[in-house]
């Protein structure tokens, strides 16, 4: 390992920490180390959130936490606890299997897995019992509404799912409180306004999982020799364990430059000024990591002084310093082929949590993640983070190009399956990119996030089917033309039908992201909008839908004008660590905590068939008015 990197070609090492996905690779190394290499520099990436796990959830790591719960004293075991004890060499017995299924190496496990005496079963398999019907023609199989009488392989991975579960339930009982397979530690990042809840937990004592973690970084650390190590922290779910790795790289190699990003850093850092932080990392930088980190890398050879970074944090005489040498970032058509080298792609595990037929494709199988464009083209929404680089700059490359990335991809990984990642997907750039497609006759399986706007006709949802798309989602939110209005949305309930009828007749799943709680929605807003949602799944147009609460972020048009939106901020308190989300007061007083179950459970059975006819008023626990929304609506709207 090199103890200097002046006027010396460094290593980079890019890192990503846990966690993430299980199912993929997080693409943000993958996007860097492909720029880094194009530009020959020596880099390597590695999935630590993966490599935790898998080491976890072994055999050797069921009996270290197996020696973690012995030192809990029996009467003070829950229910949970006794039980995995009390099955523990069956844990032993089948954990291996389990995680070779998932990563499709013995697909052969299926069937004991489906046989429901395999597998040790702990209070996640509870659940089951609610689908339970008796008179059913399955004989009361708790999963035949999802799987029927085949579709054998999805029902064991869901089965094995509640098996992880189970086991991370224990872990996070007996071992560490902050542990989750996403969310992991993520109350001590997400909009915390001091560094001292996360300086704390990395004070205190390392529990099994943190030693773990240690063991994988001094592991990497070894193989690859770096002189700059890179994490990339999407959300807040991976910031501590950044932190821990950070941490450990300075206790043993002090020389070792590290560097914090992502996309966490870019929405919650962007007013650091807190100088604890650069214990652990030399460099922060913002958005996108191309620029700043060729001039970082100027920089550390001696052939650029500090004050020539670009957008790039440092610790300088005990105080935070932010330095943005104002230069063009990197063209998106220079950004070079994302590269999954060093990730290993045949041990990620396809899980199946959610039986939302959208959501289990976030979670199962292995995508290969790639963006058609920078940035968003409409750039209005008035809920989204439109003033920050990744939404406001945006950026095409021509369709060659992206289908030149695709092949590059596909034969380096040997998978054909693409999610582009983009936050909405240009309808002009998707026509292009097809018919590149198609003319290459390049078979890919694609899905995507885009805008229900009138350029997707008929004909060119037909097109990008044929070109392989399986599924899109895209934002229908509230349902209801005066919000979408309010939220400069550029769309209306009538056109989002269009639209959506169009997908699902070329065999295309449709996804809606909904919202509830948008500033000035009235309990009469709410219940319209799930006459619409209702009207929207029973004449087809739409086969999956998600219902998330509004949450006001600093950087939108509604944190940074309010009173447009008729409601006032909450004061923040001073702040020198995070700061995206902000409490608004709405004069409406709606409750939209109460609003929100009624919509999800309705939403729940909609997806399944159920409730289609009935009165939507039915799934509320209170009294709420009548629809206005006559009950044909929407099957006026297609004609």
């Amino acid at each position: 390992m090199q103890t200097s990197t002046a006027n010396a070609s460094p290593r980079v090492l890019s890192l990503i920490p846990p966690m993430t996905q299980l199912n993929t690779p997080y693409p943000s190394t993958a996007y860097i180390t492909g720029f880094l290499r194009s530009r020959q520099v020596t880099a390597f990436q590695e999935d630590l959130a993966l490599q935790l796990v898998l080491r976890l959830f072994s055999a050797s790591g069921l009996q270290a936490v197996r020696q973690q719960l012995d030192a809990i004293p029996p009467k003070k075991r829950s229910a949970q606890l006794h039980s995995f004890v009390g099955q523990f060499e069956r844990y032993l017995a089948t954990i291996g299997p389990v995680i070779a299924f998932l990563q499709g190496r013995d697909s052969t496990v299926a069937h004991r897995i489906c046989g429901r005496n395999f597998l040790p079963e702990g209070e996640r398999f509870a659940a089951l019992e609610v689908y339970v019907d008796p008179d059913d023609p399955y004989g009361g199989d708790p999963l035949a509404w999802a799987f029927g009488a085949l579709g054998q392989q999805d029902r064991a991975r869901h089965l094995a799912t509640l098996y992880l579960n189970d086991i991370a339930d224990v872990l996070r009982e007996a071992v560490d409180e902050r542990f989750e397979f996403v969310r992991y530690a993520e109350s001590l990042a997400m909009s915390q306004p001091t560094f001292d809840p996360l300086a704390r937990a990395l004070a205190g004592k390392p529990t099994l999982v943190d030693d773990t973690l240690q063991q994988l970084v001094e592991e990497a650390i070894a193989r690859h020799q770096p002189d700059i190590v890179l994490l990339s922290v999407p959300f807040p779910g991976s910031v501590y364990a950044a932190f821990r790795i950070a941490q450990t790289i300075k206790a043993r190699w002090p020389a070792i430059r590290t560097v914090l990003g992502g996309g966490f850093v870019n929405t919650e850092l962007r007013e650091l000024k807190e100088a604890r932080v650069f214990d652990y990392f030399d460099f922060i930088t913002l958005d996108d990591g191309e620029k700043p980190l060729l001039a970082l890398l100027e920089h550390l050879q001696g052939k650029r002084s500090t004050s020539r970074l670009v957008r790039t944090f440092v610790r300088e005489d005990g105080e935070v310093r932010y330095i943005n040498m104002m230069e063009a970032d990197i063209p998106f058509e220079e950004v070079g082929t994302p590269t999954w080298d060093g990730l290993p792609i045949d041990r990620y595990l396809s899980l199946l949590d959610m039986l939302n037929p959208m959501h289990r494709l976030w979670s199962d199988g292995r995508w290969n993640k790639l963006t058609v464009a920078h940035g968003c083209y409409w750039k209005k929404c008035s809920f989204c983070d439109v003033t920050l680089d990744y939404i406001s700059r945006y950026e095409t490359a021509s369709a060659s190009t992206l289908v030149d990335r695709i092949e590059a991809i596909i034969a380096e990984t040997g998978q054909t399956g693409f999610h582009f990642v983009d936050e909405a997907a240009p309808p002009k750039m998707l026509r292009a990119l097809a018919e590149e497609l198609l003319r290459r006759n390049v078979s890919i399986s694609w899905w995507g996030n885009i805008r229900f706007e009138k350029s997707f006709t008929p004909e060119l949802c037909q097109l990008l089917a044929e070109s392989g798309c399986i599924a899109i989602s895209g934002g229908l939110e509230v349902a209801s033309d005066r919000l979408l209005k309010l939220m400069k949305k550029g769309v209306s309930v009538e056109q989002v039908a269009r639209v959506t009828q169009s997908f699902t007749e070329a065999g295309v799943l449709v996804h809606a992201y909904l919202m509830y709680g948008f500033p000035t929605q009235t309990v009469q807003d709410t219940v319209d909008a799930l006459e619409y949602v209702r009207q929207l799944f029973d004449t087809g147009c739409i086969q999956s839908g998600f219902f998330h609460r509004f949450a006001c972020t600093v950087h939108s048009p509604v944190g940074q004008n309010p009173e447009e939106y008729g409601v006032t901020l909450q004061p923040l308190p001073p702040v020198s660590f995070a700061k995206n989300d902000v409490g608004f007061i709405d004069p409406t007083g709606t409750d939209h905590d109460a609003m929100g179950k009624a919509l999800n459970k309705a939403l729940y059975n909609f997806m399944h068939g159920i409730g289609l006819d009935q009165d939507v008023r039915n799934w509320f626990s209170g009294r709420v008015p009548k629809p206005r929304v006559p009950r044909n609506f929407i099957a006026r709207a297609l004609g």
